[in-house]
């Protein structure tokens, strides 16, 4: 397992977007933790950026949230993507994708 990075600034919503689109609802605790599996440990997600990252992202009506039971039968808030989320998603993406690919560009080899 790799050293722990710190994500670029930005990318934590992109993150929990994508999260959302492929497994939703989740709570958050559930988001932490498929990131963290998901990058082998790369990605770990505090407690004190997911919670505001969140809160965010309901202000913006890109996520929806309710009230349910977690598998260990505690309430929880369980958040899914909304349609406006849906193209935020893809509008962050596909800047991400650019800025990706620009760089690499700079950091290959000629």
């Amino acid at each position: 397992m790799g050293k722990r990075l710190d994500l670029l600034p930005g990318t934590l919503d992109l993150l929990i977007l994508k999260s959302l689109s492929r497994i939703q609802p989740m709570h958050g605790y559930g988001i932490a933790q498929y990131l963290s599996s998901t990058t082998d440990g790369v990605f770990e997600v505090d407690e004190g950026s997911l919670y505001p990252a969140l809160q965010r992202l309901l202000l913006e009506g890109w996520v929806d949230s309710e009230w349910g039971k977690s598998e260990n039968n505690r309430r929880a808030r369980f958040y899914s993507l909304t349609a406006a989320g849906t193209r935020q998603l893809r509008k962050d993406q596909a800047e991400f994708d650019r800025l990706l690919e620009a760089m690499l560009r700079v950091l290959r080899p000629a």
